[in-house]
C-alpha cells in the first residue's frame, strides 16, 4: 500500500483563477517600480513554460498552479529582490538551493539578469511536471 502523501501546508491553498488580471493588478498595485521588470520577466517565463495556468494572490504573493497538479510556484516580490518559491521543489533534480525541511525551495534573486541562467527556467519547467500543493 502506497504512504499517504503530506499535504505541503496546513494552510488552505488560494482559490484559482483562470483570469490572469489578478497576476496583472498584483504587478501594478502591490509591487515596487524598481522590482516591477523582474517580477514581469518571471511571470512571463511561468506562463511560456507551463500550460493551462490559474492564478491567484495570497498572503501577498502570486501563485502558479494547474488544475490537474495544483500550486506550483509562488513569487514573492520585495523593495530589491523576488523569491520564485517551488511549492514541490524537494522533488527536483537538481533541487533550487534554499530552503530545508518539508517540500518547498526558492531561489532569491537580486537582478534581472539571474533569470537567464538555464538552471532557473529548468526549475520553472520541472515545476509544471510534477504534483504540486493541493
Amino acid at each position: 500500500m502506497d504512504k499517504q502523501r503530506k499535504p505541503l501546508s496546513t494552510k488552505k491553498p488560494p482559490i484559482p483563477s483562470n483570469d490572469h488580471k489578478v497576476i496583472k493588478d498584483w504587478m501594478a498595485n502591490r509591487i515596487m517600480p524598481g522590482i516591477q521588470p523582474m517580477i514581469k520577466k518571471i511571470d512571463n517565463m511561468i506562463h511560456d513554460s507551463i500550460p493551462n495556468l490559474q492564478y491567484a494572490i495570497k498572503w501577498g504573493n502570486a501563485y502558479y498552479g494547474t488544475n490537474e497538479l495544483g500550486w506550483l510556484i509562488e513569487v514573492a516580490a520585495y523593495d530589491v529582490s523576488a523569491n520564485i518559491v517551488f511549492l514541490n521543489g524537494a522533488t527536483f533534480d537538481p533541487q533550487p538551493p534554499l530552503g530545508t525541511g518539508g517540500e518547498t525551495r526558492y531561489i532569491k534573486l537580486k537582478t534581472i539578469e539571474e533569470l537567464d541562467d538555464q538552471l532557473v527556467i529548468d526549475f520553472i519547467k520541472q515545476a509544471g511536471s510534477l504534483d504540486g500543493w493541493k
